[in-house]
């Protein structure tokens, strides 16, 4: 009864042999034709034939047991276990070479990458200075292992020796845009980081990356110990991001311009350290000799400032 134009024609047969509810055999026969072009039924034809058969059932659990008091809930982002040894510069060291050995797409590569940054976690400011001089080296095919490995550190140490090596002007433009952008995923970021970070808002030329990377951190740090406006760093940052606005806002050229739009816009970023600038800000927003494009940058500042600060009061009505 196979329809004239069915293309596939496929039929399985199995028999299965049970015993105390246990599978002990089975055998099963497939076979296919393919119909199309063919005549009269005829085709290409396969068949498959396949012989299952129990042959021993295991009596022990093929696991271990686990006490339960041994298992614990925890996040699978870079957990290592913990080494007692005390971690030193020259092994630190040593892992740069190997790695400037290593191939560059090879699972020992990132193996060695993952050490290295667990390593340089333990390693005092003093120890990280040391290594950075013996090994800021760049491999043959340019790269430098030690410069990729600090932004995933994360330590206080390794932010302020991040923060001397762009100082230093020692690593490429890309480099410290790379430090400045990994500057927001700092997880527990401390009053010490900031208080070394401060200082680059102050340097000529500082770039966007600078301003909103050290004001990411702020949020951050000020998300977790709330109240911080307390913090001498954070006092730091927030009068260095006022001395820019000059009370209100008022510019003379378009570079002056663009700096006070990226102040106003680090203000925003650092939201809840940045809440003692809210009346600045105000006078920014309501001054009309003000360009519309400082007027609203300085609404926008407001964007992280919590709701008890009445903004509603600052801003005037109407305009």
């Amino acid at each position: 009864s196979q329809s004239e134009q069915q293309i596939l024609c496929s039929k399985l047969e199995c028999v299965q042999s049970v015993k105390d509810g246990v599978l002990g055999e089975a055998e099963c026969t497939e076979s296919s034709r393919v119909t199309l072009f063919s005549q009269k039924g005829s085709g290409a034809k396969t068949q498959t034939q396949s012989s299952l058969k129990l042959f021993r059932v295991e009596t022990e659990p093929l696991y271990k047991k686990v006490d339960s008091e041994d298992l614990y809930v925890t996040g699978m982002l870079y957990e290592r276990e913990e080494s007692e040894k005390e971690v030193t510069g020259g092994e630190v060291t040593e892992l740069v070479w190997k790695l400037c050995l290593a191939h560059s797409a090879s699972f020992e590569t990132a193996d060695l990458f993952m050490s290295l940054v667990f390593e340089l976690r333990h390693l005092s400011l003093e120890a990280l200075k040391a290594v950075w001089q013996r090994s800021s080296f760049k491999c043959r095919d340019n790269w430098q292992p030690l410069i990729d490995a600090l932004p995933s550190c994360a330590t206080e140490a390794c932010v302020v020796l991040m923060k001397e090596i762009i100082a230093s002007g020692e690593v490429e433009e890309d480099k410290v845009e790379y430090f400045f952008w990994s500057f927001s995923f700092i997880p527990k970021p401390t009053s010490g980081m900031i208080e070394s970070l401060a200082t680059l808002l102050k340097s000529p030329g500082a770039s966007q990356s600078c301003f909103l990377g050290v004001t990411a951190l702020l949020h951050r740090f000020c998300s977790a110990y709330n109240p911080c406006d307390g913090v001498p760093a954070v006092q730091s940052v927030v009068r260095t991001l006022g001395k820019f606005l000059g009370g209100n806002c008022a510019v003379e050229d378009s570079e002056q311009l663009s700096e006070i739009q990226l102040v106003l816009k680090a203000i925003g970023n650092a939201g809840l350290a940045a809440a003692s600038l809210a009346p600045v800000l105000s006078v920014c927003a309501s001054l009309k000799s003000n360009p519309i494009e400082i007027r609203l940058a300085a609404i926008q500042a407001f964007r992280r400032i919590p709701c008890s600060v009445r903004v509603s009061d600052l801003l005037p009505a109407g305009d």
